[in-house]
């Protein structure tokens, strides 16, 4: 079934665990995703990207995703991730997405408020809530270069909610987006400063990678959201190349694909036993 961005997360918040957010952009992944979720009875969000978006067709991603969410009883959000244009965020709403993750980070705080204020506007209007982020999760490269230029000020973030009225809130506390280049470390201080500031349900990106130590400790300190991307494309083509290394003939797209899809859906599984989520669909 369907599901609201903001209802799944303020039951996460009330049940102290975090819900998956993964990202697809295929069919293969998506079922991989939805079927990981069935089978542990667990809420799941669907993410797209952008590029995503402009891969597969935003209307045949909500289609098959949607679709999916009729079938399937376990509580489904489809969500854009990490949307910058306001013009796509608007039609993403338009075409029955269920939550939207905006993305106006790397402007300055102002001109964040102002452009994530627009599409919350927007989006509550059809009762669909948006995520907004304030500090920058980068990748590991550029954290090496300048870190204190990515953390969520708490302040700020106490400012930032209430000015946009957000309905979950992505924090930058160390984390990063892609493959970890080192060690990664997550400020569980300044993560727990952030908490006591404000209210809404609280989301860590770039997470894969990330120690199950660590993604514990961040559910205890109020994340209630966890978005994974690259784990499953890791996973996705690591199958694909075992199965061509396996058979160099086959040219079926099932049977290289099918082993992919799989791969992602046993990547989803743990993911949603650490996250805590599992049997969580009707909570």
């Amino acid at each position: 079934m369907t599901a609201k961005l903001q209802t799944v997360l303020r039951q996460a918040q009330k049940g102290r665990y975090a819900v998956g957010a993964f990202n697809i952009s295929d069919l293969e992944q998506a079922q991989a995703v939805v079927r990981a979720a069935v089978a542990l009875h667990a809420p799941v969000i669907i993410n797209t990207s952008e590029k995503a978006i402009a891969y597969a067709g935003l209307e045949e991603l909500a289609a098959f995703v949607l679709a999916m969410a009729k079938k399937y009883p376990i509580p489904i959000v489809l969500t854009l991730d990490h949307g910058h244009e306001l013009r796509l965020a608007r039609a993403c709403v338009d075409r029955g997405y269920t939550g939207i993750m905006f993305d106006a980070s790397r402007l300055p705080f102002r001109q964040n408020v102002r452009r994530t204020a627009a599409i919350v506007r927007y989006a509550h209007r059809r009762q669909i809530g948006v995520e907004g982020e304030l500090g920058q999760v980068k990748y590991p490269s550029e954290i090496a270069q300048d870190r204190r230029l990515v953390l969520t000020d708490p302040t700020q973030a106490h400012t930032f909610v209430r000015l946009t009225k957000v309905d979950a809130f992505a924090v930058a506390i160390g984390n990063a987006h892609g493959v970890p280049q080192a060690r990664e470390h997550l400020d569980f201080t300044l993560l727990a400063q952030i908490k006591k500031m404000i209210d809404v349900p609280l989301v860590l990106h770039g997470a894969s990678g990330t120690p199950p130590a660590m993604i514990r400790r961040a559910i205890h300190f109020g994340i209630a959201k966890i978005n994974i991307d690259t784990d499953l494309r890791l996973a996705f083509s690591q199958a694909l190349r075992r199965e061509l290394r396996r058979d160099a003939h086959e040219f079926d797209p099932r049977g290289l694909l099918g082993p992919s899809r799989d791969a992602v859906m046993a990547t989803v599984k743990k993911k949603i036993v650490l996250f805590g989520s599992r049997n969580k669909s009707k909570s």
